[in-house]
């Protein structure tokens, strides 16, 4: 199921990056057709104000049926754990829950005409049902240490995980808004300034339209500069508390672990800046995507090492073995 997951997020990043959000007007179907993408002529006649782009339609067609087969899979999971009574119920019940809120977001994302509050949610749904498929998807050490890492390591490794989910959301508000190239394709400059002038937060209202700000006025250049710019900064955030994270849990022998995390890190980071330097070509925000979904995972595997490292064996002993496949 996790590299499902992983494909069905990637999908989600695709069909955003290549203006394929609305692809279909409607939802579940495709203009009213609810298999496949049809014809010119009978996407006319079904809505005659928004003209068939064969590409996109199909791009949000294929993203649609990979996050049904993801939660079919979830449901077939949670009847295995519900048959076998098995102690991965909560945590299937918990993804069921997820993937469903998922599909409502899905579906309000078109009848909401790319909402940036609701893409910016769909996002981070997505990322959070990749977290909790990886999570229940890592297995243990065979051989843990004798001594259990320090409890320090477990508290940072949370503090990761939520830096993490604010970026992304900080992330997935900038795409949801446009806002990739707000500032110039200088880099750290924003707007020929390492600050841009009128800094705002006003782009940040949650409850308005795309392309507008909280009047209804077309959103100005300032408000998609400051987004571009705060998710910047928060970088540096991250960055830090990802620094502190990889330090301790290089100390409790988890090299490996550590290793990769840091080698994941400095490959979002480049990625990031070239998405700006290149002009934002659809590679780089793919990868910076992939990129987050990558840290995602791994920082689930981590937490779920540390996690059981600290439990007692008689109380957290589950077997994850439906969300592996």
């Amino acid at each position: 199921m996790l590299p499902m997951a992983f494909v069905v997020v990637a999908l989600g990043a695709f069909t955003r990056l290549s203006d394929a959000g609305l692809g279909c007007p409607d939802w579940p179907a495709c203009y009213g057709q609810l298999v496949g993408v049809p014809d010119p002529q009978t996407a006319h006649n079904q809505y005659p104000q928004n003209p068939l782009d064969p590409r996109k339609a199909w791009i949000e067609v294929i993203h649609r049926y990979a996050a049904a087969l993801l939660g079919l899979a979830a449901l077939a999971a949670l009847a295995v754990a519900l048959r076998r009574r098995e102690n991965t119920r909560k945590f299937t019940i918990a993804l069921a829950v997820l993937i469903a809120a998922q599909a409502l977001l899905g579906a309000l994302t078109v009848t909401q005409k790319l909402q940036p509050a609701i893409v910016a949610a769909h996002l981070i749904g997505g990322m959070s049902i990749l977290f909790l498929i990886a999570f229940g998807a890592a297995k243990p050490a065979p051989n843990p240490p004798p001594a259990p890492p320090k409890p320090a390591a477990l508290l940072w490794g949370i503090a990761a995980v939520s830096a993490l989910a604010a970026q992304i959301l900080l992330g997935g508000w900038v795409s949801a808004n446009y806002a990739g190239l707000a500032c110039g394709p200088a880099f750290p400059q924003c707007q020929n300034a390492l600050v841009p002038p009128n800094l705002t937060l006003a782009g940040f209202a949650p409850g308005r339209q795309l392309g507008m700000d909280a009047d209804g006025h077309p959103i100005p250049q300032n408000q998609l500069a400051s987004i571009h710019f705060i998710h910047r900064a928060f970088a540096l955030a991250v960055s830090l508390v990802m620094a502190v994270f990889i330090v301790k849990i290089w100390k409790n022998k988890m090299r490996r672990d550590a290793a990769i995390l840091l080698l994941l890190l400095t490959v979002q980071i480049a990625l990031g800046i070239a998405a700006v330097v290149f002009n934002l070509p659809l590679w780089a925000a793919l990868g910076h995507n992939a990129g987050a979904a990558a840290l995602t995972v791994h920082l689930a595997f981590i937490l779920r090492k540390l996690s059981h490292a600290h439990a007692r064996p008689a109380v957290f002993t589950p077997s994850f073995s439906p969300f592996v496949s």
